[in-house]
């Protein structure tokens, strides 16, 4: 009896951004409270692409999803990602949030969404 291949999973691509409709993420998160419970969900689970723009509306920046994995890096626990996107139109930001993430060994560049 022949058995079947497996089914390859689609890709784990996972976005936080206000705005943005971001087409190619399975899942969106709005807010950097939203973020950092999508990405605790997926602590475990391998992400394909994150990506990242760093002013969310109002007082609300991505900062605080990044601290979630500077501190998951620090304690040995770093999220597994291929590749985290920031796609912000905050220059500084953007680069503050590619310098933080670099430092602690995350695969990180700008792009633009």
């Amino acid at each position: 009896m022949k058995e079947n291949p497996p089914v390859p999973t689609p890709p784990v691509i996972l976005g936080i951004d206000d705005l943005r409709p971001l087409p190619r993420a399975t899942r969106i998160a709005r807010t950097s409270s939203e973020g950092i419970q999508l990405l605790q969900e997926h602590h475990d689970t391998f992400i394909d692409e994150l990506w990242l723009d760093h002013d969310l509306g109002g007082d609300d920046s991505i900062l605080p999803v990044v601290t979630l994995m500077e501190e998951a890096a620090f304690n040995a626990r770093p999220f597994r990602i291929g590749t985290v996107f920031v796609h912000s139109a905050n220059p500084i930001g953007a680069e503050t949030v590619v310098r933080s993430l670099a430092r602690w060994s995350y695969r990180v560049r700008r792009a633009t969404a």
